[in-house]
């Protein structure tokens, strides 16, 4: 059966529309057609490896990667590491990801966070984008959380790296959660891009960006990808974006509602979120 047949069959059987269908499950419509082309089972597998490497060890370049990459019985040479990192949207933490490649003609904004005390919900938001292994091919997820409290406020996963996601994401955050006083990113174009900061000025929300080679400037979503990775993405196969959604979706709610941080004083990012005087008062 052909893909737009079984699209098809779908429609018919859950009698709503794709895109319906994509904004319940939180999937960018490109997704749906999702048809990676020019890399092999193995380069694919290669790359899925290349990024568990980097996640434990995020500080590793293309060097370090093919230097480790045999103990776990993968060889390449380190002009092809380098280059699928750059496809991947990977790079060592002394500089930033290449999915923060800015666009030349795009403002970048002045990084706002230096010696600032955050402690209250909505004061700061942050977002970021990170590589997400499926069996034939790769997706991107963006997400959206706030610095105080870790709470994940909304995320999308596409199959490219278009704005069009990240705005949805934003889009939603606001309107369930109101805008935060600031919002702080990388200097990607994603988050320079016009239909990104529009949205932010209309909401008179302040911007802030990572500094070039800043890695720790957003470091609360660079540990969320982590945990999320080692705790969900890396233990089930994800064979296509839907079966991503669903593992990323469950851990996501169990991320917010039920694990705790010692950072938060043991509470959950939901507990501290929507437990604060704050949020009470606005509720």
């Amino acid at each position: 059966m052909s893909p737009k047949a079984r699209r098809q069959m779908v429609n018919k059987q859950v009698g709503i529309s794709l895109s319906r269908q994509c904004k319940i499950l939180k999937i960018s419509r490109s997704s749906l057609y999702y048809t990676p082309v020019g890399f092999s089972p193995e380069t694919l597998e290669l790359m899925h490896q290349i990024d568990r490497v980097f996640t434990q060890y995020p500080f590793f370049g293309s060097r370090q990667i093919a230097a480790y990459l045999p103990r776990k019985g993968y060889y390449a040479g380190r002009h092809r590491i380098r280059r699928l990192m750059k496809i991947m949207g990977l790079e060592a933490i002394y500089k930033r990801p290449n999915t923060s490649k800015k666009h030349p003609e795009n403002r970048i904004y002045p990084y706002l966070l230096r010696n600032m005390q955050i402690t209250r919900p909505n004061q700061v938001w942050c977002a970021d984008i990170s590589y997400i292994p499926v069996k034939r091919g790769f997706l991107y997820l963006v997400a959206i959380m706030d610095w105080a409290t870790r709470k994940v406020l909304s995320w999308r996963l596409s199959n490219t790296m278009d704005a069009s996601f990240c705005k949805e994401a934003l889009d939603e955050a606001i309107t369930k959660h109101g805008p935060p006083e600031i919002m702080n990113t990388d200097q990607g174009s994603q988050f320079t891009g016009s239909a990104w900061i529009s949205t932010l000025s209309e909401a008179e929300v302040k911007i802030s960006m990572d500094g070039r080679g800043r890695y720790l400037d957003n470091i609360f979503i660079e540990r969320l990808w982590r945990s999320l990775k080692q705790e969900a993405v890396y233990l089930h196969e994800l064979t296509d974006g839907f079966v991503a959604e669903r593992v990323i979706s469950k851990w996501i709610t169990f991320y917010n509602t039920d694990r705790p941080h010692t950072a938060l004083a043991k509470q959950t990012p939901d507990e501290a979120y929507f437990g604060s005087d704050e949020m009470k008062k606005a509720a």
